[in-house]
C-alpha cells in the first residue's frame, strides 16, 4: 500500500524549471533516498511533500489519518520555546502527556518536594502514563534525547547553534513515531558515534522514509529504493546505494555502446557526404538530413560532470611540527600537549563528538588560533589551502566571476596548462548565465563549490578540510574524492562522512575529550575494526560476578607476527601475562571487600590497591590493544 503518492509535480522559479512532471509512489514499508546534483531540487521536493512549500502544479497525496513528520535542512523555532516544548510536540496527544508529565517531574524536582499539587499532578500524569501505555514512548524518548545529546531541555532554543536546533528538529521528528518521516541531511551537524545510533534506529524503524543525504554509507544501510532527480523527471532505481551505483555503471556502458555506433554511423554518413553526393532524390535527401542530424547529436555533450583541476606548490621536507600544543575555553581543556610531525605523505582523518576541538586543531595550525601553550611551526614551502565550514572568503555582493578573479585572472591546471577564471568556473559547473550573478544569490552548496575552487585555485600543498561533505552533492563529492587520490600534498580533514574518510585517509586522529587525541593507524574501516577489538579487550578483561576467577583476553590475532620486532614481542607476552594477574588480583581484591565490608582499616587499604590496580590494568589493556593491532 502507497502511504505517498505524487503526481505530475512541477516547480519553477522565475523562468527556470526546476522540478519537472515528478511522479512517483512510496510504500509503507520502502525506505527512499532521494539523490541528485545540487540544485536539482530535492530539497524543494521534500518541502512540497511536506507541505512546508506549494507545488505549482501537480498533486501529493497521503492516506485518511497518515502522520507526516519532516526534519527540515535549516529547522527554525520561536526562540523563546524550550527545548522540552519544542522536541515533545503538543499537536500530538501521546507526547502532549509525555510533555506535562516531564515538565511536572520537573518542576517538582526542582521545588522541595513537598508540594501537594504537584505531587499530585504527578501522580495523575503517571496514572494516565500507566493507562495508554505511554512509559515505553517515555523510555524511547529519553534514549533518544540522551543519544542526540539534548540534556538540558530547560534550554531556550533561540540559545542553541544551528547543529543543536536541527538536534532539537530530529528528536521531534523522531518521537512522533510517524507513517512517513521526511528527512533532509539528518546527519550534518552529528559525529560519527550518533549517525551510527541514527543508522541502526532508522533501519529497524517499521514507517516509510525519505531522505536526502550525501552520506553513501548512510544511504546504503539505510534505503532499500533510490529515486534520482533530473532535469525533466525522476527515475526510480530498486535496492539501495551500492546496487543504484551498479545500474548506473550498467547504464553507462549501454549508452557508451549507443554513442559508439552512433559516431560510427555518423562518420561513414559525413564520408558519404564529403564525397558530393547529390541531394535529387528522396533517399538521398533522407541520407543528408540523417547525416546532419546524427552530427548534432554526436556533437551534444553529455550531461555535465565536475572536473576538479588545479596546481598544487612543490612541498619541502619540513612541513608541520606541532609542539605541546594545548588550548581551552572556558577551563575546558580542547587540545592537551598534542605533538605531531606531518611529512609529505600524510593524509589524516580527524574525528570526534561535536565541540571536542576537531575545528580549533585546524584553526591553529592555519594560524586563526594562537595556542595558549606549545609550538605550531609551519615549514618555508608549506602553502596551507583551509576549507572551512563558513566560507569566510565568500562576499555576498561580489558576482560569482568577481569573486574568482579576485584571486587570479588565470588558473594554472594539474597538467600545466592555463585557462582563464571563467573556465574554471565552468569546470566547477558555474555556467556563464550563473557567473555574472551575486553570491548571495547561490545555494547552499553552491557556495560549498565555490569556496572549493577558491582554496584550490591558491595552489595550496597542505589542505585543511574542515567538513567538506556538509552541503556538496555526491558526483561532487566523488569528483573532490577523486582529485584528492592524485593531490600531491598534505590532508587533514575533520569530517563525520565515514566513506569520504575511508575513500582519501590512511590515519585517524580522534579527540576522546579533555584534550586528549588518539591515534588510529588505517582509515575509517581500520579505525572501527581496532575500536571493537578494544571494547573486546575490556570486555574480557572485565570481572564477571558470577564467576570470580580471571578471564583471560583473546587477543586477535592470537599470536604475534613478524610485524612486531623481537623486543616488542616480548613486551606483548609481558603484557598478557600482567593482565591476567591484575585480573586475578582484581577478583581477590572484590571478594574480599565483598566478605568483609565492616573492617574499615582493610576496606580502606584495598580499595587504594584495587583504585591503583585498575588504572594499571587500563594503561596495559591500552598497550596491549596498540601491539596486538600491528601483530
Amino acid at each position: 500500500m502507497n502511504v505517498l503518492t505524487v503526481e505530475a509535480v512541477h516547480k519553477s522559479y522565475g523562468t527556470k524549471p526546476l522540478l519537472e512532471a515528478v511522479t512517483f509512489g512510496l510504500a509503507d514499508d520502502e525506505k527512499m533516498g532521494l539523490i541528485g546534483a545540487n540544485g536539482s531540487g530535492k530539497t524543494t521536493l521534500l518541502r512540497i511533500i511536506a507541505g512546508l512549500e506549494p507545488a505549482d502544479g501537480g498533486r501529493v497525496m497521503t492516506p485518511n489519518g497518515t502522520r507526516v513528520a519532516a526534519l527540515p535542512q535549516n529547522p527554525t523555532f520561536a526562540p523563546d520555546l524550550s527545548v522540552l516544548d519544542a522536541v515533545f510536540d503538543q499537536g500530538d496527544p501521546a507526547l502532549r502527556l509525555l510533555h506535562d508529565y516531564e515538565a511536572t517531574a520537573h518542576a517538582l524536582a526542582t521545588s522541595d518536594g513537598s508540594d501537594e499539587r504537584l505531587l499530585a499532578r504527578v501522580a495523575d500524569l503517571s496514572h494516565q502514563l500507566d493507562v495508554t501505555g505511554g512509559w515505553d514512548r517515555e523510555a524511547s524518548a529519553r534514549a533518544i534525547l540522551d543519544r542526540l545529546g539534548l540534556t538540558d531541555t530547560d534550554a531556550l532554543v533561540g540559545t542553541l547553534s544551528g547543529g543543536q536546533r536541527k538536534r532539537v528538529a530530529l528528536a521531534r521528528a523522531l518521537l512522533l513515531q510517524p507513517d512517513l518521516l521526511l528527512l533532509d541531511e539528518p546527519t550534518n551537524h552529528l559525529d560519527t558515534e550518533t549517525i551510527g545510533w541514527l543508522e541502526t534506529y532508522l533501519a529497524r524503524y517499521s514507517g516509510a522514509l525519505l531522505l536526502v543525504t550525501h552520506d553513501r554509507y548512510f544511504l546504503d544501510r539505510v534505503t532499500n529504493r533510490m529515486l534520482e532527480v533530473e532535469p525533466g523527471g525522476v527515475t526510480k532505481y530498486e535496492g539501495n546505494y551500492t546496487r543504484y551505483l551498479e545500474q548506473k555503471e550498467t547504464q553507462a556502458q549501454l549508452a557508451e555502446a549507443t554513442a559508439r555506433t552512433r559516431r560510427n554511423l555518423a562518420r561513414r554518413e559525413l564520408t558519404w557526404l564529403r564525397r558530393g553526393a547529390k541531394a535529387r532524390t528522396s533517399k538521398a535527401k533522407y541520407r543528408v538530413e540523417r547525416a546532419k542530424a546524427l552530427q548534432e547529436e554526436v556533437r551534444t555533450s553529455p550531461d555535465a560532470s565536475l572536473e576538479l583541476a588545479a596546481a598544487s606548490t612543490r612541498l619541502g621536507k619540513k612541513v608541520i611540527e606541532l609542539e605541546g600544543v594545548t588550548k581551552a575555553y572556558d577551563g575546558l581543556p580542547l587540545v592537551e600537549d598534542f605533538s605531531r610531525i606531518l611529512t609529505r605523505d600524510d593524509r589524516i582523518g580527524i574525528i570526534g563528538p561535536n565541540g571536542s576541538g576537531k575545528t580549533t586543531l585546524l584553526d591553529m595550525i592555519a594560524g586563526r588560533v594562537v595556542p595558549d601553550a606549545g609550538t605550531v611551526e609551519i615549514g618555508p614551502t608549506a602553502v596551507i589551502g583551509y576549507y572551512d565550514q563558513e566560507s569566510r572568503p565568500l562576499d555576498d555582493a561580489l558576482r560569482v566571476i568577481d569573486t574568482v578573479t579576485e584571486v587570479a585572472e588565470n588558473v594554472r591546471t594539474a597538467d600545466g596548462s592555463v585557462i582563464t577564471a571563467s573556465q574554471m568556473l565552468e569546470r566547477f559547473l558555474f555556467p556563464p548565465a550563473v557567473q555574472y550573478t551575486p553570491v548571495a544569490k547561490l545555494s547552499g552548496g553552491e557556495r560549498r563549490r565555490l569556496h572549493l575552487l577558491l582554496v584550490l585555485m591558491g595552489a595550496p600543498n597542505v589542505l585543511l578540510l574542515d567538513e567538506p561533505t556538509n552541503d556538496l552533492d555526491i558526483p561532487t563529492l566523488a569528483a573532490l574524492e577523486d582529485y584528492l587520490d592524485t593531490f600531491a600534498g598534505v590532508l587533514l580533514a575533520v569530517s563525520h562522512d565515514r566513506w569520504f574518510l575511508d575513500r582519501t585517509v590512511d590515519h585517524i586522529l580522534r579527540f576522546e575529550g579533555d584534550g586528549r587525541i588518539r591515534s588510529y593507524p588505517g582509515d575509517y574501516s581500520a579505525y572501527l575494526e581496532a575500536r571493537a577489538r578494544e571494547e573486546a579487550v575490556r570486555a574480557a578483561a572485565a570481572p564477571r560476578p558470577s564467576s570470580p576467577s580471571p578471564t583471560k583476553p583473546d587477543p586477535t590475532p592470537a599470536a604475534p607476527s613478524g610485524k612486531l620486532s623481537y623486543k616488542e614481542k616480548r613486551e606483548l607476552a609481558e603484557v598478557e601475562a600482567r593482565i591476567e594477574r591484575a585480573e586475578a588480583r582484581k577478583a581477590e581484591i572484590e571478594a574480599a571487600l565483598h566478605a568483609n565490608p565492616s573492617d574499615f582499616e582493610a576496606v580502606a587499604s584495598l580499595s587504594q590497591e584495587l583504585g591503583d590496580l585498575t588504572v594499571a590494568l587500563d594503561r596495559d589493556v591500552e598497550r596491549w590493544a596498540e601491539l596486538a593491532e600491528r601483530a
